[in-house]
Parts: structure tokens; C-alpha cells; sequence
């Protein structure tokens, strides 16, 4: 894995291609403006680059016309079907040149669309951005790479533009679209969880913002347990001294059954009840709540002490 920082590079002005602009494709063109990049964009729907072509970028009419102009293209469109699309559009404007995705995709599309675009002499690689459209440029920003190495580092300069943070995961170009959903996993599902809270606070006749300072107080435990659970998930090992599953299947029935009384959707609170039993049924109560992830990553729950692979995964 190769990591750098955009203050640790020395700029140098490749022109780049920008497919793509909607908000994060505006802002990539942006910071890449900024730094002091040519840029030339293309948009399906016209209408979208006034801004940019103030700034400095030019335009195309086609995509095959805006690639043909740089040899490296960021490409940030809707969803897998639209950047098949896209690509196919740009065609051999694209051989001998590098493709960078940006687009939200699965890692197994991304391995797909990085072996479609070397058999038409592209070089891709599949980018997760992992922070919101205004950390783009900024210091903060956070963005992971993956796939053929040599174009990565080739083109250091114009993607240490784009976040203060850029990493190369590897050379699977899937590894970064995994990266990017386990991510997300963990993001919608806490968002859920907090939404979740206000409805019942407001079932409760407590006000959103009579809770919230006490919900500032769940985040400031999360970096501990983020390290803790990662340690215990990588070698497999779940001790119960502090939580179990058993107290952590009563808290999430005395959670759904409040829920329930007033009325509120429980669909997920039940989904989360169903693991947790799956977990209890094959003698995991004991452990510590972390061992939840050995029911949620087999296909059948395991008890403590069966088999496992390399890796951690169970026979």
C-alpha cells in the first residue's frame, strides 16, 4: 500500500479530462483548476461547466473529444451502468491513456471494467473518494486508488491535487470499490441508527434537539471500539468480559420492543435481533459482541472453535 500527501508534492500542470460533472466531478475539476492543471471537461447534460469554463477549463462536445486532449481522464458519473456508458462513448480516444474512476461501483464491476478497458489498451484504475464533495482539494480530503500501480504513481501529481490524502491499495481494482462499500456500511448504518433515535425520542414527546447533546456523547466512544473490534475481528478472538452477545441481544430487544410500542418500523432493530439469536444458537453468547461478525460473515453461523481458514473465515 502506497500513501502520500498532497503538501509532499511537487505540483506539475498534466492536462486531465474531467467525464462527468455532477457535484464531486465539478469539484475534482475545480481543485484541479486550482492547482493549476489545463482541464477539459465533458457532461452528458449540458449546462453544468459554466463555473468551471469561467475558471479556466475547457470544454468539449463529445466525450471521445474532451479524452483525446489528455492523457489522464477522472471519470465521475452516476453508477457502473453510466460509466460503461461513458467509456464506450470516449472509445479509442481512450487507448494508450490512463482512466481514473471516481464512480461509486462494486468491487466486482470495478475488476470488470479494469480488465474490459486493458483489453482496449486502457489503463484504469478504480478510485473510492471517502469524504464529502467539499473536502475535495482540501487538506482533508480523503481519496483510495486501486489497480495497476506504474499509472498511479505516473500520475501522482494531479491526484495529490484532488485530497490531502491519496492511497494506493494494491493492485486488485476491486480493492478500493471494497473499501469504499464496507465504508459506507458503516456510515448508513449508523446514520439509520441515529434517525432511528429521534423517532422514538420524539414518540417519547422528546424534542431532536433536547436529545442531541446527549447523543454527542456515543461518537467519543467509537475510535477505542473501532480499533478494539478490528484487532479481535483479525484474529478471530472475542472475549466477553466487558459485553456479550447475550446482554447485547437483551439490550436490542428492550430497544425494539420500546420501539414497537409506539408504533415505529423495527425492520432493522429486528434484523439486528436475528443475528444476535444466530449468534446464540450456536453457543456465541458468552463472547464479546464483536463475535458477531463471524455469524454475519458465514454462510452458516459457526460455534466458538470450529475450524477456520486463513484469513479467519470459517470451513
Amino acid at each position: 500500500m502506497t500513501d502520500f500527501r498532497s503538501s509532499a508534492t511537487s505540483p506539475s500542470h498534466t492536462p486531465v479530462t474531467v467525464l462527468g460533472l455532477g457535484p464531486m466531478g465539478r469539484a475534482l475539476a475545480s481543485a484541479l483548476l486550482t492547482a493549476g492543471h489545463p482541464v477539459t471537461v465533458w457532461n452528458r447534460t449540458p449546462g453544468r461547466d459554466a463555473d468551471l469554463l469561467a475558471g479556466g477549463a475547457e470544454a468539449a462536445v463529445s466525450a471521445a473529444g474532451a479524452a483525446s486532449g489528455s492523457p489522464l481522464t477522472l471519470l465521475c458519473v452516476r453508477d457502473h451502468d453510466a460509466a460503461r456508458a461513458v467509456l464506450d462513448a470516449a472509445g479509442e480516444a481512450l487507448r494508450g491513456r490512463t482512466v481514473v474512476n471516481t464512480t461509486s461501483v462494486a468491487p466486482g464491476q470495478a475488476r470488470e471494467t479494469a480488465a474490459r478497458a486493458a483489453g482496449q489498451g486502457v489503463r484504469l484504475l478504480n478510485a473510492a473518494i471517502l469524504t464529502p464533495t467539499p473536502t475535495i482539494g482540501q487538506p482533508g480530503g480523503v481519496i483510495v486508488c486501486s489497480g495497476e500501480e506504474e499509472p498511479f504513481h505516473a500520475h501522482r501529481p494531479a491526484l495529490a491535487a484532488l485530497a490531502g490524502t491519496v492511497t494506493h491499495l494494491g493492485a486488485d481494482p476491486g480493492r478500493a470499490a471494497a473499501y469504499d462499500a464496507a465504508l459506507l456500511d458503516f456510515f448508513w448504518t449508523t446514520a439509520h441508527g441515529y434517525l432511528h433515535a429521534l423517532a422514538l425520542a420524539r414518540a417519547e414527546g422528546i424534542t431532536a434537539a433536547e436529545l442531541a447533546p446527549y447523543a454527542h456523547g456515543l461518537p467519543r466512544i467509537l475510535p477505542a471500539l473501532i480499533d478494539d473490534w478490528a484487532r479481535r475481528a483479525d484474529e478471530g478472538h472475542h472475549p466477553g468480559d466487558l459485553s456479550s452477545v447475550t446482554s447485547a441481544a437483551a439490550g436490542l430487544a428492550h430497544v425494539a420492543g420500546t420501539a414497537r410500542a409506539r408504533g415505529l418500523d423495527t425492520a432493522v432493530l429486528d434484523a439486528a435481533l436475528a443475528v444476535t439469536a444466530r449468534a446464540l444458537a450456536v453457543g456465541r453468547g458468552p463472547e464479546g459482541v464483536s463475535a458477531l461478525i463471524e455469524v454475519l460473515g458465514a454462510r452458516r453461523p459457526t460455534a466458538p472453535g470450529s475450524p477456520r481458514r486463513p484469513g479467519g473465515r470459517p470451513r
